[in-house]
């Protein structure tokens, strides 16, 4: 094995190295404006929303300045919609151990600047998108409506909030899609069925794992109204075993071939057994094998979905 030596004129460099290293790392992960905007989800919002385009237009017969101003547009759209969440609820976050560092009840950024912050970004946002369609823009803002708006009081008003906040983290492929054909065929409606239903047992691992949190904040998730367990144990089995047709139907309608078909099936019985594991011991590390296991489905979905697409054809 070969080893690089660090002689003395070396070792400036390697300390500047360090210190850039360090300010990027602290730009992005510490400065309370970028912590608002949730980047991870974002990252995911932006990869299914690439996902419902990709599939649009596998013939790539949209230019890709279409592509970047969806990327870019959706992307500000979904960070403000997260700080925006973040001002309704600073509140209620300052009361739970997961959430009370966040940037607003840390008092980094006040309540009202949290206001004008996520309501530019989500305007900005959807202006971009309508470079593309009309319609990708209406399903942005609807997005950012169903997210803000809706979802979030609801958390502490039903467990059905769940549901409805599982509408607008499946609408993201459907954006895509109208970016790229200004219509919505069947097929992203599939995108949709698929992200709607994973969210449910993906959800119900986190709400389970952070109940008594939950219970501080006031929210009222599934497990904070079902002290048995019992009813979240039966949706997250039901929520799982809906996957499998689910899945099937890509490949039934001739939009993946055999290795999506094999990949997917395989990956969904794994989901499901992990779901049955939590019904059956009903711990917090049960919950949380689910939540890992949700984690890796999707991605793992997504790219089986990319690399064995077919081109579109008529259902």
């Amino acid at each position: 094995m070969d080893f690089i030596e660090v002689t003395p004129k070396r070792r400036p460099l390697l300390f500047w190295n360090t210190i850039k290293k360090e300010k990027i790392r602290r730009l992005i992960f510490h400065n309370p404006w970028i912590r608002l905007l949730k980047l991870r989800m974002v990252a995911m919002l932006a990869i299914t929303t690439f996902i419902g385009f990709y599939w649009g237009n596998r013939w790539f017969l949209e230019p890709l300045t279409s592509l970047f101003f969806l990327l870019l547009g959706t992307s500000l759209a979904a960070g403000g919609s997260m700080v925006l969440n973040q001002y309704l609820e600073h509140l209620p976050d300052s009361k739970m151990d997961r959430t009370k560092n966040r940037p607003i009840p840390q008092k980094e950024i006040t309540p009202f600047q949290a206001l004008i912050y996520g309501t530019v970004l989500v305007l900005i946002g959807i202006a971009l998108v309508s470079q593309t369609t009309l319609l990708a823009a209406f399903l942005t803002l609807l997005i950012a409506f169903l997210y803000v708006v809706v979802y979030t009081p609801l958390k502490q008003i039903t467990w059905l909030n769940t549901s409805i906040g599982a509408v607008s983290g499946a609408l993201p492929p459907l954006v895509g899609w109208a970016a790229a054909q200004n219509t919505l065929s069947p097929e992203a409606w599939l995108l949709f069925l698929l992200l709607f239903i994973w969210q449910h047992p993906h959800f119900f691992a986190i709400a389970w794992i952070y109940k008594q949190d939950y219970e501080r904040g006031g929210f009222k998730h599934l497990p904070n109204v079902d002290p048995s367990g019992h009813r979240t144990m039966f949706y997250t089995i039901l929520y799982s075993l809906f996957l499998v047709p689910t899945v099937l139907m890509p490949f039934r309608w001739g939009q993946a071939g055999i290795l999506y078909l094999a990949g997917s099936l395989t990956l969904t019985s794994i989901f499901i057994l992990f779901s049955l594991l939590m019904a059956k011991e009903r711990t917090i590390q049960s919950a949380r094998w689910v939540l890992y296991a949700s984690l890796a489905y999707l991605p793992a979905m997504i790219l089986l979905l990319v690399i064995d697409a077919k081109p579109p054809t008529p259902l």
